[in-house]
């Protein structure tokens, strides 16, 4: 079985479920371009707890964590098996690291997930759970993390990180708006960063980042980027473009 490569993408609102767009086609298509791997694992920025988890439900329920949004997405399942001996293992793999994992049976696919998997792999076949993230332990716990995780890819496991290379929801424009100075400025140097494989100062993006602050006034919408880098080994972007002016829908793959 072939090594699978760890990912991230930016999900921005749940409409990219159903609105056209340039990261719903590139989503549309990624998977194909992917591959099919054996089984997904999710870091979501939509799951936060105070210590780490992971979901070992046989079958996640599809959560539509979000309100004001069109009946249409309300009405999106998304039913992929999960499965709990892979929990198992991810939970094995994070204690031979020295970080403790829960195992939840509460938890399902909240549309972190979802939203992007049912663009990529729309069947629904691939086993899937959700890793739990833990924003108060920072980058640096994230990234290790990903490095706990990173042998599940020679099982042709697919770690993706899902979150925002950008997320200001308090600066947001007209879907079509050109993107801001402030995000862009900040999504060139994560690319950068990540192009030269200085992971240094990736994980100390929010001392050395341009606008760091704003474009992160909470830091879990960044905190799956650290995951899919820890898991994989040098970065390159596949796709970036902007919806609502300020959120950069940036995706990369780390082989």
């Amino acid at each position: 079985m072939s090594t699978f490569p760890a990912v991230f993408v930016s999900h921005g609102a749940p409409l990219l479920a159903i609105d056209d767009g340039a990261a719903h086609r590139f989503m549309r298509g990624y998977g194909d371009a992917l591959g099919r791997p054996r089984a997904i694992v999710v870091a979501s920025a939509h799951w936060t707890t105070v210590e780490p988890a992971v979901c070992a439900v046989v079958q996640p329920k599809t959560i539509h964590d979000f309100g004001g949004f069109p009946r249409a997405l309300y009405q999106l399942a998304y039913p992929a098996p999960g499965e709990p001996a892979l929990a198992q293992r991810v939970a094995q793999l994070l204690a031979a690291a020295k970080i403790d994992c829960a195992l939840d049976e509460r938890w399902g696919l909240d549309h972190g997930a979802w939203v992007p998997l049912m663009l990529m792999y729309p069947a629904a076949d691939i086993p899937v759970l959700q890793i739990a993230l833990q924003p108060q332990f920072g980058p640096h716990h994230h990234f290790e993390l990903g490095r706990a995780l990173a042998p599940l890819r020679e099982d042709g496991v697919l770690i993706l990180g899902s979150g925002g290379v950008t997320h200001n929801l308090g600066e947001l424009a007209a879907p079509g708006a050109a993107p801001m100075a402030w995000a862009s400025d900040f999504s060139d140097w994560i690319h950068d960063t990540i192009n030269a494989g200085d992971n240094d100062a990736l994980l100390d993006y929010r001392r050395l980042a341009p606008q760091a602050a704003r474009n992160h006034p909470t830091e879990e919408h960044l905190l799956p980027l650290f995951v899919a880098a820890g898991a994989g080994a040098r970065g390159r972007r596949v796709h970036t473009s902007t919806t609502y002016g300020s959120l950069m829908m940036d995706a990369y793959v780390f082989d």
